[in-house]
């Protein structure tokens, strides 16, 4: 099947080279005429494991194309997906001028019988102001559909390639049919695909997110309390986690959640609500909780140095909003970043994927270290912000060479308790006992 995605951004680039891959032939459009040139030319824009193979795959087998005109793709494709960003406007609501912007386009392009496939995630009830803006420019048959992703950002191929579930939200036998026909190879193999109306479809991806922020944040709540009486929330979490009502997932204390899709959701569904004259009390306090969450360790820091860290030397270990990506949106280090520079601290960091997105947004405000034990030098203290793999195991003998201080601030949890205390360092991490040397 010929199949157009509008928008090469994370789910875009994503979605479009699991339907290359298959055997559709995908026709990519973004308006940014060097990120297209790039790819023609094999450049992969974003940073995720194991799509690049993927990615020059399909190029190579000549069914991974991009371009900037979208009326070419147009009427190349029966199916378009619409892959656009809906970022947070200035009152939390989603910003869905890319999308109607579009869909405009197609009504004005279109010559024949279209699918439009909303990817994005959107707000209830966009299924059918899509409809309405393309209805007002053409007079030809065609169907919108709800199609939410569920990706994992650092395992977005694997969650290509072997989803839970297929969510389709349509009122038309005929797209549904179309549908079910893309999504056969995933069917084939016992993946279900669950059908459903367009505004259950649409709350089912903004649901399930909420949903999970509020597990993380729970889970935090749990771990500042253990903090409190003296429990260890690694073992708390083991016991809730071994309940299959509740499940090991997302129960994995730290500095908050972050990135595209959480904050940006729970304060959509929050904006959602209140439009309805309804109250999403549960997120709104998941909201507040994760916002004090992510600076928890400051005020930990300072307590450590005697209330007072300007002129300390902070080694940042991470950047990403999480292990395994290269993106920064919303992600605690920046919260962390912001705050100690205000304290007059200095910050060097060390993140090798992130680094250059960064450095786009602060600039030479902070310094950046070529290597994680470069990054240590002189250091006062350690503070880990994000869990890559690297930091899993390091060497704790080096470490203590390199650092002014053998201190080290965890936002991730990322050793067991002994393993700091055997090689004399202090270590604050969250919702344990703090070790000190």
């Amino acid at each position: 099947m010929n199949i157009t995605i509008v928008g090469t951004g994370y789910v875009g680039l994503v979605t479009g080279t699991t339907l290359a891959e298959l055997g559709n032939s995908v026709y990519c459009v973004d308006i940014d005429e060097k990120k297209v040139e790039g790819m023609k030319n094999g450049i992969v824009p974003i940073y995720e494991p194991n799509l690049e193979e993927m990615f020059l795959r399909n190029i190579q087998a000549e069914r991974l194309f991009f371009t900037t005109d979208l009326k070419e793709a147009l009427d190349k494709s029966e199916v378009i997906y619409l892959a656009l960003p809906t970022p947070p406007g200035g009152d939390g609501s989603a910003d869905l001028s890319y999308v109607l912007q579009v869909a405009n386009s197609i009504g004005e392009m279109m010559t024949e019988y279209k699918v439009i496939v909303n990817k994005s995630t959107v707000p209830v009830g966009t299924a059918d102001r899509v409809r309405n803006v393309i209805a007002s420019k053409t007079n030809l048959p065609f169907d919108v559909v709800s199609n939410p992703e569920f990706l994992r950002e650092g395992f977005a191929v694997e969650d290509s390639m072997n989803p839970a579930r297929v969510v389709v939200g349509s009122s038309s036998e005929k797209a549904k049919e179309i549908m079910a026909k893309i999504y056969q190879p995933f069917t084939n193999t016992g993946i279900p695909i669950i059908f459903m109306d367009e505004k259950s479809s649409e709350l089912t991806k903004y649901a399930a997110n909420s949903f999970l922020a509020v597990k993380i944040t729970f889970m935090n709540e749990i771990a500042n309390y253990c903090e409190k009486v003296g429990a260890d929330v690694d073992k708390v979490r083991l016991g809730m986690g071994s309940d299959d009502r509740i499940g090991h997932r997302f129960l994995f204390p730290g500095i908050g959640y972050g990135g595209s899709c959480f904050p940006k959701d729970v304060k959509a569904l929050i904006k959602s609500g209140k439009e309805e004259d309804f109250s999403f009390q549960i997120l709104e306090a998941t909201e507040n909780v994760n916002i004090s969450q992510k600076v928890i360790l400051v005020s930990e820091i300072e307590k450590y140095f005697g209330g007072n860290i300007e002129g300390k030397t902070i080694a940042l270990w991470g950047l990403a909003f999480k292990a395994n990506t290269d993106d920064i949106r919303e992600a605690s280090s920046l919260d962390n970043i912001e705050l100690l520079l205000k304290k007059g601290a200095k910050i060097v960091a060390y993140d090798s994927i992130a680094e250059k997105n960064v450095q786009k947004v602060l600039g030479n405000k902070i310094e950046y270290a070529k290597t994680m034990y470069e990054a240590l030098e002189n250091a006062d203290a350690l503070f880990i912000a994000t869990e890559w793999p690297e930091f899993k195991n390091p060497n704790f003998k080096l470490m203590g060479e390199k650092m002014k201080n053998k201190v080290i601030f965890d936002g991730r949890n990322m050793y067991p308790l002994e393993v700091p205390a055997q090689n004399g360092f202090y270590y604050k991490s969250i919702g344990r006992k703090t070790i000190k040397s």
